[in-house]
């Protein structure tokens, strides 16, 4: 466990980059202040500053432990290799940095505890809201302060989840596609899995499909989502494990109804 004197003091550090380095950038942005770091994927100053200062405080506060940021997985992808060992803060400074980069404030700052690969503590912090999302492996999720515990979901036909295709193969986007077309709604996806997550706890969707499982993307939410009595597995049912790679993520409202979703929708997969 975490402790909730380390829960506040992450909570406010990730208020402190944000009101100090984030939020002056939002919809301000330069062009020389955005570049892309790879196909299809950006990072702005915001992001490399943030992530800069959350490399140098989050240790100070946890003695012993270390950080693991996105960027600097990005520059040197060997630092992944050790993911699953000690104590490490697994950060993600923006995630939804294409949104950031529109105005859109659909973006979050996402941190996640790791001890010995298993995730203890999360923090996601939605900036233009205030908004902060906190969960403590065995003793809850909360927002802004209050427990929260998934709704009961409705029946399959009632259902609304976002199905993320940018990286999902197109075989199995056609067979989401086809087996759920008595869906609800499939949306196309947040583009934040930092506000995907916290969306199932509030009912606002019931389930969202992922393939790429990005530690630093899914660490955090995949926590605070089954903290508040849901689900987030591999496809196949494996428990999802920040420092094992693979592909494929489905996280569902309640336990019940991953089983049904993935039943439906991926039992040939």
């Amino acid at each position: 466990m975490a402790g909730q004197e380390l829960i506040g003091q992450v909570s406010d550090l990730l208020r402190e980059v944000a009101a100090g380095v984030v939020m002056p950038r939002f919809r301000k942005l330069a062009e020389a202040e955005v570049r892309v770091k790879s196909p299809g994927e950006e990072v702005t100053i915001a992001d490399e500053e943030a992530e800069q200062l959350l490399n140098l405080r989050l240790p100070a506060l946890l003695p012993g432990s270390r950080v693991i940021g996105e960027e600097a997985v990005s520059a040197q992808p060997e630092l992944l290799q050790g993911l699953g060992e000690g104590t490490v803060f697994v950060v993600d400074p923006i995630d939804g940095t294409s949104n950031f980069v529109k105005g859109s404030p659909c973006f979050s700052m996402m941190v996640a505890l790791l001890r010995e690969g298993e995730p203890v503590a999360s923090w996601m912090l939605s900036p233009a809201t205030d908004t902060i999302h906190v969960a403590e492996r065995g003793a809850g999720a909360w927002i802004d302060g209050r427990r929260v515990r998934v709704g009961r979901p409705p029946q399959w036909t009632g259902l609304r989840g976002g199905v993320l295709t940018r990286f999902l193969p197109a075989e199995i986007t056609a067979r989401v596609h086809a087996n759920g077309r008595d869906l609800a709604a499939i949306l196309p996806g947040m583009f934040c899995a930092g506000e995907e997550y916290p969306a199932i706890v509030r009912g606002e969707q019931n389930f969202v499909v992922f393939w790429r499982g990005l530690p630093w993307d899914h660490a955090p939410g995949a926590l605070f989502l089954e903290e508040a009595g849901g689900r987030a597995a591999r496809f196949d049912g494996r428990p999802y494990r920040p420092a094992e790679q693979g592909s494929g993520i489905l996280a569902a409202q309640s336990p019940e109804l991953w089983d049904e979703l993935q039943r439906r929708l991926f039992a040939e997969i």
